[in-house]
């Protein structure tokens, strides 16, 4: 049974490959599927892990660690398959690539099993896109210097999203030569608003970006850039591209990510006379066993009493949730003590976002 249920759990995300555009990861993830089942070089790479939790995230453990094989040229045949390395995938062969993959599984067991042990970390630059709408809307309630936090922040990437540019119809905001052009932003025209904020606050002044996370990511190491690599998907060349730019801000651009749970980051956290104070995430709520959740709430609940007009505190937060009985990804931002508002929806990648309603 445990068998089936890690086949099972490879066939699910395969069916999110296909649905967020990536036919490569769909086409491969439905052999794997059945490579498990059969006792195969996948059921090897996956033992352990049978009943491990929805979000470890299993299947995308492996595909990053099979993608680090044929981003460091350990997996030539494989390499030639994908478009990350140079490589040519053809849509209307989607199973060419499957004996390539599954030889690099049977040849590198123990790098495989290495990358099994690590959570995905994609630190999804285009979820920014939400990220800035929320902090536009509070900057227009309290126009202060920013101080930017983030939980979850993997390598702190998004902790540099003021310096993205966003474009979207009769919209653009962020600096016009930002290495990270996020195009197409919003389904036609985003909401009146959001175009009132930018044009009133054509450039944020942030004064500190700092972040925590369980496993950071360094930007700045080979190590780093590997992970984050790795794990995109070969076939999202303009993810790739994004990536690429956001890491030349980082390199440009400091922010601090701490070796720390989110509570207790949390804890040294104070509204400080003068600014904003704003903590986002990004689709890590999940993460985040609920008895450590419950005390980030109880951290946030602080930071809101806390506030004043002076010292003012935002929470922005992009996540899923059920809503009507559907899995919807919603960026809601709260303002202080006031009530939470939902504003945007948009795919878990961020792009692009439609106004919530």
């Amino acid at each position: 049974m445990s068998r089936e249920r890690a086949a099972e759990m490879v066939e699910s995300q395969a069916r999110s490959c296909a649905q967020l555009g990536s036919p490569l990861y769909a086409a491969l993830l439905g052999r794997v599927a059945e490579d498990v089942r059969a006792g195969g070089p996948c059921a090897d790479a996956l033992a352990g892990y049978e009943d491990a939790p929805g979000p470890d995230a299993i299947a995308l453990r492996l595909l990053g660690g099979v993608h680090a094989l044929a981003l460091t040229g350990r997996a030539p045949e494989l390499a030639a398959c994908y478009p990350s390395t140079g490589g040519t995938f053809d849509p209307d062969r989607p199973d060419a690539c499957w004996p390539a993959f599954r030889e690099a599984v049977a040849a590198e067991p123990e790098q495989v099993r290495d990358w099994m042990t690590r959570p995905p970390q994609t630190n999804e630059v285009g979820r920014a896109n939400l990220l800035i709408t929320g902090l536009l809307h509070a900057v227009r309630s309290a126009p202060l210097p920013v101080r930017l936090f983030e939980l979850g922040a993997s390598a702190g990437l998004n902790l540099r999203a003021d310096r993205f540019r966003y474009v979207a119809e009769d919209f653009a905001w962020g600096p016009a030569d930002s290495p990270v052009v996020l195009e197409n932003a919003w389904e036609g025209a985003p909401p009146a608003w959001l175009v009132e904020a930018g044009q009133e606050h054509p450039a944020l002044t942030v004064v500190e970006r700092r972040g925590c996370d369980l496993t950071p990511v360094d930007p700045s190491s080979p190590e780093g850039v590997l992970a984050l690599r790795a794990y995109l998907w070969p076939d999202q060349e303009i993810r790739a591209a994004r990536l690429d730019g956001a890491l030349r801000l980082a390199a440009q651009v400091p922010a601090a990510v701490e070796t720390a749970g989110a509570a207790d980051f949390l804890a040294g956290v104070t509204p400080v006379p003068g600014t904003l104070t704003v903590v986002w995430h990004s689709i890590m709520r999940q993460y985040v066993p609920a008895e450590e959740w419950s005390r980030v709430e109880g951290e946030l609940d602080r930071l809101a009493a806390a506030a004043a007009p002076d010292a003012a505190f935002a929470h922005i937060c992009f996540e899923p949730r059920r809503v009507d009985g559907r899995h919807r990804f919603q960026l809601a931002v709260r303002l202080g003590a006031e009530p939470e508002r939902v504003l945007a929806e948009a795919p878990p990648h961020g792009l692009p976002a439609r106004a919530a309603g």
